[in-house]
């Protein structure tokens, strides 16, 4: 897919991928986690293959590696390999699987790093898939429909945390225009409604767990980038090593105007009245387009999302 900007600021594809690439590298090391798993777990594929002579002809659905990564979706089961609620989301088995998300996750975090920032992607990658990861534990184990096949069914994939990506882009910047090859230009909010259209509808025609787990990814995009519109970041709340969000010393702030600190009550101030304003540039955006912006409302857009 080709992004085109909806009458807002586009950057040259060269800039997005600098961007990308040399920044902090959080989106590069995603994929290359990815690639890695994929790769190590085909070669353990292969010399399986060649070694097990009793399995030619009978090959197991998941793999060595798969088995101990893969999230189960029994609950015992999961109390003997917790981490699988995290690796789940890095592991890949099929190579149309793993092109696929990357893909997506390529285009979708080119997207979302212009807009939410390189550490907001980490954490909604992270997030997503464990949202995603509770949706198919919780569905599993109060449906009916899943009571035969839910002490030997699992998952695997990145595709909730895919999805919780462009999710949460598509609802932070609903009016941005992609062009889609044969197809034309679709509004992001458009293209992130059929994708979750897709995978509700498709539950019972295959693969019910990664679709749910979809569903679980999309849900964490969607009500992570409302909450932030409207002002929160959730993701401050989280301390973790050298990936936590910087946290504010207000009494150290240096007022411009007279030289002194703020405040916390004068820096609560001007920042309510700062994100009051984003919110009206925001709002003018999705009505009018970018540019209808004046260049201060056009500055001050720019100098928040630096700030990011």
């Amino acid at each position: 897919m080709i992004f085109q900007g909806f009458h807002q600021p586009q950057k040259k594809t060269s800039e997005l991928i600098k961007k990308a690439f040399l920044g902090k590298k959080v989106f590069l090391k995603l994929i290359l986690i990815n690639t890695i798993v994929f790769l190590i777990v085909s070669l353990i594929n292969l010399f399986t293959y060649l070694f097990a002579a009793s399995e030619t002809g009978n090959q197991l659905s998941l793999s060595l590696l798969g088995q101990y990564l893969a999230l189960p979706s029994s609950f015992a089961e999961l109390a003997s390999k917790p981490w699988t609620i995290i690796s789940y989301m890095f592991l890949q088995e099929d190579f149309f699987h793993i092109l696929f998300n990357l893909v997506m996750l390529y285009f979708g975090g080119l997207l979302f790093i212009e807009y939410l920032g390189e550490k907001r992607l980490l954490w909604t990658y992270l997030a997503g898939g464990i949202v995603g990861a509770l949706f198919f534990l919780v569905a599993f184990n109060i449906f009916p429909a899943f009571e035969a096949v839910k002490g030997i069914s699992v998952a695997l994939g990145a595709s909730a945390s895919v999805l919780a990506i462009i999710i949460a882009v598509a609802t932070y910047v609903p009016d941005y225009t992609v062009q889609l090859l044969f197809i034309g230009r679709v509004k992001l909010k458009y293209l992130a409604i059929i994708f979750v259209v897709i995978d509700l509808l498709s539950i019972p025609s295959g693969n019910p767990g990664g679709h749910i787990a979809h569903l679980g990814g999309a849900f964490w995009g969607f009500i992570y980038a409302l909450i932030l519109r409207n002002g929160t970041d959730i993701y401050r709340l989280i301390n973790f090593s050298g990936f936590s969000m910087p946290k504010r010393k207000p009494s150290t702030t240096e007022n411009t105007e007279n030289k002194r600190p703020f405040s916390d009550d004068e820096y609560n101030a001007r920042k309510q009245k700062t994100q009051a304003k984003i919110d009206e540039i925001l709002d003018k955006i999705s009505k009018s387009g970018y540019s209808s912006l004046t260049k201060e409302e056009k500055e001050l857009l720019f100098k928040t999302s630096k700030k990011k």
